[in-house]
């Protein structure tokens, strides 16, 4: 609850709580702020694990200016602004950069060659002093803004955050060293097909016969798999684990926003960020931008942004990925607790509140929380349509249905939670791979830590046009590919770290889902044998045998549409389900980003196919009736009748 909340209680009785040489004493006497809204803040600070000048500040009560004045008064220093602190003469510390960009203070050397250290705020600085080495504690203060420390901070160590961001993840569970190996890459697939090619010319039948037995197995397991997670799911509704603890106020939380040619959905996104109802005081939204990116930059520059909301520039490098910007933002957030959001999300209002509190209960090896993705624009087109179903089945069915069996879980790429600590302590994320999320989830487990679901639903924009749909897909297989690669490159490691169980999860995961989309075609071969054609099998597998074969991959094909059915059954998804018997036609599009993703793992393993947004704002918003703006661009369904 914010003081704008708290104003319309009965507040008159209440008087500040702090001696009278407080912050908030101080300001009141300077007529910064009224004695009524200090005690309101008192009261704020004593639920919320944050400063008082940053809940002045979230509320819009006091200026930075006015603050940054006031913390140079009660220090007997003075105040610097953004150009000052970029003239000033870097001194050499003993402090780990990343230690400076996390609590915003940097220490400069005066014109006397007098010690200094600018910091934002005393009462911050003096409660972290234990992590400080003693040259940063004894050094005199100098206030300045945050936003300016750690810009001026990060310019004078440009190339050394910019190299740690493209390598933060320990060389053995990464993926970049195969920027040097495109020659042995090329030379080893045209081998590999040349081969393929002569032996299928000599024995066609055998190589046909040998990629359907397997494409079978696959199916079989698959079906098996997703059977498995379908029953936990429906079936075992166990509450999660609680440690007991005692209460505890609310956490900081710092929220990457990666962006990168978003003006379409700037403005929506900033409006929709605006209903989050977690305290503003706690909330630290980094919006993630390219330097070259020069038009979403300008785009948010046209915004007037609240106090929690801040834009971090990310140094031009190589790769240009989202894991690559977000390693290199970590390091500037506040928070103890790291979210993710994608430009188009519409996370739900109490979102990070149930997140903060869950991680407060949840045992310590509960390192990263869940959320549930889901489109706001399922009735744009029959792609969009098809492409809720699958989100509906996969974090609704699959997923929990997964965790609940004691598997390792892949991640979303959005709507996703972690400890800082555990975070930081495991690198970040793989800056070349472009399906991060995948890899960091096997990360966790590998390392003894545990991802948890959790009931909150952020909405996003569907996919709805062939073409785009096939880029971002053929960039999540690549993906796939590559992590699987890059974790089996020790067998024996990775089995004694996940452990039997999980790692038999591992591989039927991605065996599965990678050979399902790459042979669907001699899959769908036994449409033939069941509409009575000819099969290229015939010669060689009695025909009984090719209709049991038919017989169980239709059967799957039911499988999955009462498994879609029971995704989409739900109040909000049911127009859905008279859709779901159309899936089976949905897969094709898969196989050709399958066979992309093929080609681009080879050729161009770090390249970032963009995913476009904003393609359906102009569908689901109604024309225009007046002067009036929709800055949302969201088609409100029932349950957000009342935001």
């Amino acid at each position: 609850m914010g003081i704008s909340e708290l104003r319309q209680l009965d507040t008159q009785s209440l008087k500040i709580a702090g001696p009278h040489n407080s912050l908030e004493s101080d300001l009141v006497s300077a007529g910064a702020i009224t004695q009524s809204d200090a005690a309101l803040a008192q009261l704020v600070a004593r639920h919320c694990d944050t400063s008082l000048d940053r809940i002045l500040r979230a509320e819009g009560l006091a200026s930075e200016r006015d603050l940054l004045d006031m913390h140079a008064k009660r220090v007997a220093s003075r105040r610097m602004n953004a150009v000052a602190l970029e003239a000033t003469i870097p001194r050499d510390t003993t402090m780990d950069i990343k230690s400076l960009l996390k609590h915003g203070i940097m220490p400069f050397s005066e014109s006397d060659g007098t010690d200094a250290v600018a910091i934002s705020s005393p009462e911050d600085f003096r409660a972290a002093l234990a992590e400080f080495p003693s040259e940063i504690a004894r050094a005199k203060m100098v206030v300045g803004p945050r936003d300016a420390i750690q810009d001026t901070v990060a310019k004078r160590n440009r190339s050394l955050l910019t190299r740690a961001a493209q390598a933060r993840v320990p060389l053995i569970e990464s993926c970049r060293t195969w920027g040097n190996t495109f020659g042995r890459r090329l030379t080893l697939t045209l081998a590999f097909l040349t081969a393929l090619a002569g032996v299928t010319l000599a024995f066609p039948t055998v190589i046909f016969g040998g990629f359907v037995l397997w494409a079978v197995f696959t199916l079989m397991v698959a079906a098996g798999l997703k059977t498995s997670a379908f029953v936990a799911s429906v079936t075992n509704r166990d509450t999660p684990e609680v440690v007991n603890k005692p209460k505890q106020p609310l956490p900081k939380v710092s929220i990457l926003v990666p962006l990168f040619r978003e003006t379409e959905i700037a403005h929506a996104l900033i409006a929709r960020l605006s209903r989050l109802t977690y305290p503003k005081c706690l909330l630290d939204v980094i919006l993630v931008m390219e330097e070259e990116d020069e038009t979403t930059r300008n785009t948010l520059a046209a915004i007037d942004l609240p106090a929690w909301i801040r834009p971090v520039i990310v140094p031009d490098g190589s790769p240009r990925t989202k894991p690559r910007a977000m390693n290199y933002a970590l390091d500037f957030c506040q928070g103890d607790i790291i979210g993710i959001f994608d430009a188009e999300d519409a996370p739900d209002p109490d979102q990070i509140t149930i997140v903060a509190r869950r991680f407060q209960t949840a045992p310590p090896d509960v390192v990263c929380l869940q959320g549930v993705l889901d489109y706001y624009n399922p009735r744009q087109n029959w792609l969009a349509r098809c492409f809720t179903i699958e989100y509906a089945t996969w974090f609704r069915l699959m997923l929990p249905g997964l965790a609940r069996l004691g598997f390792a879980i892949p991640l979303g790429g959005t709507t996703l939670y972690f400890r800082r600590d555990v975070l930081e302590e495991l690198g970040g994320w793989d800056a070349h791979n472009v399906t991060e999320d995948a890899d960091l989830g096997f990360r966790l487990a590998r390392h003894g830590y545990r991802t948890e679901m959790i009931d909150t639903v952020t909405e996003e924009e569907a996919n709805c046009r062939p073409w785009p749909w096939i880029k971002q897909r053929s960039r999540w297989l690549k993906g796939y590919m590559t992590t699987y690669l890059v974790h089996m490159r020790q067998p024996g490691l990775l089995y004694r770290q996940l452990g039997a169980w999980k790692f038999l999860g591992f591989q039927a995961h991605f065996l599965t889902a990678l050979s399902q989309f790459i042979l669907a075609p001699f899959l769908w071969s036994f449409w033939l044998v069941l509409l009575g054609y000819w099969h290229p099998l015939d010669s060689v597998v009695p025909r009984s045998a090719l209709m049991a074969l038919g017989s169980m991959f239709l059967i799957v094909e039911v499988l999955n549409i009462a498994i879609h059915v029971t995704a989409v059954s739900g109040r909000k998804h049911k127009h859905l389900m008279a859709w779901a018997p159309t899936m089976h036609f949905y897969s094709p599009l898969g196989a050709i980003a399958a066979y992309k993703a093929l080609y681009e793992l080879v050729l161009k393993p770090f390249f970032w196919d963009k995913t476009a947004h904003g393609l359906s704002l102009a569908a689901i918003r109604p024309p225009p009736s007046d002067d009036r703006v929709d800055l949302t661009g969201i088609e409100l369904e029932a349950r957000h009748e009342s935001l």
